[in-house]
């Protein structure tokens, strides 16, 4: 059988990439060797955004007598983690169902199966000859496991467990070791702290989320230790020995130990299968162009395996991109305006340059900045931790960069994306009128406060 499109993986670039290749008039086959959606459906953004929402919802109960409402016995109170995953699993499945029926619907041939390349245009899976004119590389990425003594026997022994695994403990630990203090490392802490779950987070540098905004990362840490978290930052991990951590903090070794051990220390393109193609690679992924080309004619690479970004977002919108090209288009990506989200609470979300990487480009800026504790909705919600940051340039006005830590910040973030995107000013967004009350009105105050001052504070 010889296709227009072949995609290997059908993960959020993946399914994306050829939804819209079969909208363009192509024949497409996906191949998928496990659930359609990929790590971000099954096993990362959503089923953690779950399990984040059942958290909230029991940090909300505990200070229900905050909010007037009494009877309520924190004593009696306990988390039903079986319920919890059940929920989850519900909501993957439905997820999922809807992946598949829009594939079908588009009329994109699934086939299931690993698939290893022959030549530039064949591809073995499970012993079926498929043929593609063109090939979109979407594998997507694993946990890095770098080579620490002790930890694979830790692995085999169901100490150490990756952000797959811990997704589908049968019972909740009493206490937790987490590996990494990045977004992953940082998000999985957030969701067991609040879960009563006693965490410990090891961070090889000096602060955790070093990619993102330094004001932001350091008010996060202090909120996070505030309830209750245990960080060690300047940390050397030495080895791992059943479910203890060994390692040097500031020239000293100390013992951690925890029920279980979460690593969350980075991931690695997905390369298997491609062995057959002498494909250009550095130490991120597959090279890519501006159209994600790859070094081999016909033959696209997105998302988590090309490294550059490693956001579902950015893979679907790689996808759209590539699957436009192999169609006979000429699109490129810009990765000027690309939002990232860290579903902590509060929420962070960024999107273009800090302060500091600003002036590095040789603008000269203007930085203003507004807290949420201002904010009437805020207030009303009983929400004080957190501001927004808006980064522009001093002669033009232009929004560089738009930073925020507040609860719905993920979802806020998407008007400074649009206003980015269309190269917006700072006096566009404060011009703009807001609805009131809402915490929308954060990223207004601090606009006026580039062209002027706000007007709430």
């Amino acid at each position: 059988m010889i296709y227009d499109i072949i995609v290997i993986g059908g993960g959020p670039g993946g399914y994306v990439a050829a939804i819209k290749a079969a909208q363009l008039g192509g024949k497409v086959a996906l191949v998928e060797k496990e659930a359609l959606g990929g790590v971000c459906l099954n096993w990362g953004c959503i089923p953690t955004k779950a399990l984040l929402k059942n958290a909230k919802v029991y940090q909300e109960i505990l200070k229900s007598d905050f909010y007037g409402i009494e009877g309520i016995s924190k004593k009696e109170l306990k988390i039903n983690w079986k319920t919890m995953i059940k929920r989850k699993d519900s909501v993957v499945r439905r997820l999922v169902r809807g992946v598949e029926s829009l594939l079908v619907k588009n009329k994109v041939e699934i086939i299931r199966g690993f698939a290893n390349f022959i030549d530039n245009n064949i591809i073995d899976v499970e012993g079926q000859k498929i043929e593609g004119k063109k090939i979109i590389i979407a594998t997507g990425g694993k946990p890095q496991i770098p080579n620490i003594p002790g930890l694979r026997e830790a692995y085999e022994k169901d100490y150490l467990l990756t952000s797959k695994e811990i997704l589908n403990l049968k019972e909740l630990p009493k206490s937790l070791l987490i590996l990494g203090g990045g977004v992953i490392g940082v998000e999985f802490a957030t969701l067991f702290n609040s879960l009563g779950v006693k965490v410990t987070l090891l961070q090889r540098s000096e602060r955790i989320l070093s990619g993102v905004e330094t004001e932001m990362a350091d008010t996060l840490t202090k909120h996070l230790k505030k309830n209750g978290l245990v960080i060690q930052t300047n940390c050397q991990i030495n080895r791992i020995q059943g479910n203890t951590v060994v390692a040097t903090v500031n020239g000293e070794e100390k013992i951690f130990e925890g029920d279980k051990i979460l690593i969350a220390l980075g991931t690695k393109p997905n390369l298997k299968g491609l062995e057959g193609l002498k494909l250009e690679t550095d130490n991120r992924g597959i090279v890519t162009n501006e159209k994600l080309e790859t070094n081999i004619e016909g033959i696209y690479a997105i998302g988590d395996v090309n490294g550059k970004y490693l956001l579902a977002h950015v893979a679907s919108a790689e996808g759209l991109v590539a699957a436009s090209n192999a169609m006979g288009g000429d699109e490129v990506i810009d990765y000027k305006a690309v939002p990232s989200c860290i579903y902590s609470f509060p929420e962070i979300a960024s999107v273009g340059l800090t302060e500091e990487e600003a002036k590095e480009k040789g603008h000269q800026v203007v930085v203003s900045k507004f807290p949420i504790s201002a904010n009437g909705k805020a207030m009303a919600e009983g929400e004080s931790v957190g501001f927004v940051k808006v980064i522009a340039d001093q002669q033009y006005g232009e929004i560089l960069g738009t930073h925020i830590m507040a609860v719905h910040a993920t979802d806020m973030i998407s008007e400074a994306v649009i206003s980015m995107e269309l190269e917006g000013t700072a006096e566009d967004v404060a011009k703009a009128i807001h609805p009131h009350p809402t915490l929308s009105e954060i990223v207004m105050e601090a606009a006026h406060g580039i062209t002027g001052h706000p007007i709430h504070i």
